[in-house]
């Protein structure tokens, strides 16, 4: 066997060999003079793992046993725990953020509340409650922001494209900015398109959300104008603001996690979240996001979306604005709610909406509770934990086994576990996590009574 026995190599010389050649791709750790215990990784993704030893008269022998599904397996370790410990660290500064932002509105919210049980004039009421009602909001946002970061974290972030024309989302975001752009002396303008996009709905709406929810709270004084123009075979959606502007040692940074500029003092109840989050929903959407922002001259905040084709579209120009409470009217609306306060919240905004309200007293005869009701209902909003250990679902499917036609039912719950939210939708039913913005109760109660198309899990 002597006579194949090519001539001897130095280690130097082997490892050189295989480096020009190019089918190393990384080199031993501890340097090219000493093999033993290292691994050489191939371009055709082969590991080999190198033992050595001495032979009388000088030398070396070495020995190459592949190891690769091991070495893979201990970088998939590796990388788990990087992960984990990644988001170990994230959540640990998640709640240390959110701890310390959510105490000052609820501090805020205490004080207003005695505020407003001592006041003496119907104006000075008004204005507490106004004050209460902005307390509110930021909690709602604080816990918003909670539920996506941690969904996101979780990759339960599954986006469903389909056609649709961007006016239905440009009509939801006028409905939820305008009273609060208006409260700031702000012109809220929204350049309307009928342009039709391929792309997430709800994703898009979040992620533009944020971007006009900032755009509002850094402007002080002039407009935040949302618009679209075409760029190639996508549409840009852009939001322009007139306010502080940003540094340009910021602009990357304002999408981190956390990351706020000390000088943006208007933002203290933000946790600096939201730009983050729309900067990941932008990636599983497969969308780019941009800035262009100079101090002082305002911000502009955009996203590329593909185009669609109008005559695929799975919506309509959708007429949703603030008169919506008129094609409420006269609709019977059975609510299964057994927290008294929250029920009877409940119960006075959709009677201003001119919704006639019903409800059940019992759940252990429920054919014999619904047959008390003057008429069946039109619609159901069931929180989903009801007294006694009941799933309001459980109840909702009860009463349409008992109905001739079955009833369309929303369903409220404050919890935000990913598998719980998505068994419920895979019941059929639409999803809204407490606390409830009368704004997003009215549109899905539009959508589901009379265009169901437009919700996912209807469809």
């Amino acid at each position: 066997m002597t006579e194949h026995v090519a001539q001897p190599l130095t280690q130097v010389d082997f490892i050189s060999a295989l480096a020009t050649s190019g089918l190393l791709v990384q080199l031993p750790q501890s340097g090219l003079l000493d093999l033993e215990g290292c691994a050489l990784v191939f371009t055709d993704g082969q590991v080999l793992q190198a033992e050595s030893w001495p032979i009388p008269g000088g030398g070396r022998v070495s020995l190459f046993s592949d190891i690769t599904e091991a070495w893979r397996a201990q970088r998939g370790l590796e990388r788990a725990r990087d992960k984990a410990t990644h988001a170990d660290q994230s959540k640990s500064r998640f709640l240390r953020a959110a701890n310390h932002d959510l105490r000052q509105p609820l501090a805020s919210l205490k004080i207003l509340i005695y505020s407003c049980m001592e006041a003496e004039t119907e104006q000075e009421r008004q204005e507490t409650l106004h004050a209460m009602d902005v307390s509110v909001s930021i909690i709602e946002d604080l816990l918003g922001a909670l539920l996506n970061i941690g969904q996101l974290d979780a990759g339960k972030v599954e986006p469903r494209i389909q056609t649709f024309q961007l006016s239905t989302v440009f009509d939801r975001l006028r409905i939820q900015f305008g009273q609060a752009a208006r409260d700031k002396g702000l012109d809220l303008r929204i350049a309307q398109s009928r342009a039709a996009i391929r792309t997430d709905r709800a994703l898009l709406e979040r992620i533009l959300s944020n971007f006009v929810g900032n755009a509002i709270r850094y402007t002080e004084f002039g407009r935040v104008l949302i618009g679209c123009r075409r760029h190639g075979r996508s549409l840009r959606i852009e939001v322009h603001d007139t306010g502080i502007g940003i540094e340009p040692e910021h602009q990357e940074k304002v999408f981190e996690e956390f990351f706020r500029v000390a000088e943006q003092q208007p933002a203290r109840h933000s946790l600096g979240l939201g730009l983050n989050i729309s900067r990941r929903l932008a990636e599983v959407l497969g969308h780019r996001i941009s800035l262009r922002s100079a101090p002082g001259r305002g911000s502009t905040f955009a996203i590329e979306v593909p185009l669609g084709d109008v005559w695929h579209s799975s919506m309509g120009e959708v007429e949703i604005n603030e008169r919506l409470g008129g094609e409420f009217a006269g609709l019977r609306c059975l609510v299964l709610e057994d927290d008294r306060m929250l029920r009877d919240a409940v119960i006075a905004l959709l009677q201003r909406w001119g919704i006639e309200v019903q409800i059940l007293e019992r759940f252990d005869d429920v054919p014999a509770a619904l047959a008390a009701l003057p008429q069946p209902p039109d619609i159901i909003i069931t929180d989903f934990r009801l007294r006694g250990g009941v799933r309001g679902t459980d109840i909702v499917h009860q009463i349409n086994d008992t109905l001739e036609l079955p009833c369309p039912a929303i369903v409220i719950t404050a919890d935000t576990g990913p598998e719980l939210i998505a068994s419920i939708r895979a019941q059929g039913f639409p999803v809204l996590i407490k606390p409830v913005s009368p704004p997003s109760l009215r549109v899905i109660m539009h959508n589901i009574l009379f265009e169901p198309e437009l919700v996912p899990e209807l469809s």
